[in-house]
C-alpha cells in the first residue's frame, strides 16, 4: 500500500443558488426592453427555465402593470414585447390644490360604477390615501361629497363587466376584436373591430373605433355588446383621428346629414338657452319680447326632437318645415294620448 497515494475525496459543493421569481422577472423585464421582443423559448432559454415557468412569469409582468403584447410572425413565433411608447412612469406628485381638482372629479364618475375603471379609481386614491395625513384625506372627502353630481337613469354596467375588462384591454394595446353587437329589434351581428376610444354621453358608454366588415367608423353602445373576443392582430390609431370623426355633424352622437335649423325659446327660458353652447355652429337672437330665436346646422333629428320636447311650453320650430312638422305630430299624439282614459 505504500506505493499508492490517497486521494482526497472532493466535498461535494453547494447547491446552485435557486433562480427566484423576483430576479428571474428582472430579468426577463430587462430582455425585453432591450429588444424589440422575444419568443417563449428564447426566454427559457436564458433563463434557464421551463417554457411553463415563463408563461407565469409573462403574466405576472402584466399582472404588475407592464403592458405586455404578442405578435405572431410570419414563421409562425409569437414575439412578446412592450409596447413601443411604454417607458416607465416616474413618482407623480401633486400639490392640494390638484388633489382637490382629482377628488372633484372624481364624484362625477359615479356612472362607472360596476367596471374595471371603478377598481382602477378606488386603486388611484388608495395610494393616495396611504400618503397624506389623515386630516387632509378627510377634509378632501367632504370636499368631494358635496360634489357628487344627481344622474337620472344611469345605466348598471355591473353585468357588462367583462367585456369592458376586454374593451380595456383593447385599447391599451391597441390589439384588434371581434365583437357581437345587437342593434334594438335587429339580429346580432358579428365585427372585426379596431377600438379607438370610449365615449360617455347621456349616461351611456359608447365604443368608436373602426369596423371591417363596415369599411367604416362605427359607435356601438356598450350595453348592446354582448361579446368581445381579442384578436392577436395590433392595429394603429390613425394620427389625424378625432373623436368628432364619429359623430360629424350629430346634435349628439347620431351622425346624419346636416340641415339648417331655426328654433324660438319664451321669454321664460330664453336665459336657459343663453347660458349654454348647445351645438359649435349656433347663432342666438335676442328678441325684443325677450324671447330668443336659436340657429345651427345640425343632423340626428331624433335626438333633436327629443331636446326640443324637454323645453315645452316654451319652444316653437320655426325652420325647417319637416322638423316643424314632426315636432307639431309629437305633440298631437302625447295630447291624445292624455285626453284618453288613464289605462
Amino acid at each position: 500500500m505504500s506505493g499508492l497515494k490517497s486521494v482526497p475525496t472532493k466535498k461535494p459543493g453547494k447547491p446552485p443558488k435557486k433562480y427566484s421569481q423576483a430576479a428571474r422577472l428582472v430579468d426577463v423585464i430587462r430582455i425585453l426592453k432591450a429588444r424589440y421582443g422575444a419568443t417563449v423559448d428564447e426566454l427559457a432559454e436564458e433563463c434557464k427555465v421551463s417554457r411553463r415557468t415563463v408563461y407565469r412569469d409573462l403574466e405576472a409582468i402584466e399582472e404588475a402593470g407592464y403592458p405586455l403584447t404578442s405578435e405572431t410572425q410570419p414563421d409562425g413565433t409569437v414575439l412578446h414585447r412592450f409596447i413601443s411608447e411604454f417607458k416607465e412612469i416616474p413618482p407623480i406628485t401633486f400639490s392640494l390644490q390638484e388633489l382637490m381638482t382629482l377628488y372633484l372629479c372624481r364624484g362625477q364618475l359615479s356612472f362607472l360604477r360596476g367596471t374595471p375603471f371603478q377598481d382602477d379609481l378606488h386603486a388611484i386614491f388608495g395610494r393616495i390615501r396611504s400618503s397624506l395625513p389623515p386630516r387632509s384625506v378627510a377634509h378632501l372627502e367632504r370636499l368631494a361629497s358635496t360634489s357628487a353630481p344627481l344622474f337620472q337613469g344611469q345605466r348598471d354596467y355591473g353585468q357588462q363587466r367583462a367585456i369592458l375588462e376586454a374593451l380595456r384591454e383593447a385599447l391599451l394595446k391597441q390589439v384588434r376584436c371581434r365583437i357581437i353587437y345587437a342593434p334594438p329589434k335587429r339580429q346580432a351581428e358579428e365585427y372585426l373591430f379596431d377600438p379607438y376610444t370610449l365615449i360617455f354621453f347621456q349616461n351611456s358608454l359608447y365604443l368608436g373605433g373602426w369596423a371591417h366588415n363596415r369599411d367604416g367608423l362605427r359607435l356601438f353602445l356598450v350595453d348592446r355588446v354582448q361579446k368581445v373576443d381579442l384578436c392577436k392582430e395590433r392595429f394603429e390609431v390613425p394620427e389625424d383621428f378625432r373623436a368628432d370623426d364619429l359623430t360629424g355633424s350629430g346634435f349628439g352622437l347620431v351622425h346624419e346629414q346636416a340641415m339648417p335649423i331655426r328654433v324660438r325659446f319664451g321669454p321664460e327660458i330664453a336665459y336657459l338657452i343663453q347660458e349654454r353652447v348647445w351645438h359649435p355652429t349656433q347663432v342666438v337672437d335676442l328678441q325684443a319680447d325677450g324671447s330668443l330665436v336659436l340657429d345651427f346646422q345640425a343632423g340626428g333629428k331624433r335626438e333633436i326632437l327629443a331636446w326640443l320636447y324637454s323645453f315645452i311650453p316654451h319652444v316653437e320650430v320655426l325652420e325647417p318645415e319637416s322638423l316643424r312638422r314632426e315636432f307639431a305630430e309629437g305633440l298631437r299624439q302625447a295630447a291624445d294620448r292624455c285626453a284618453a282614459p288613464a289605462g
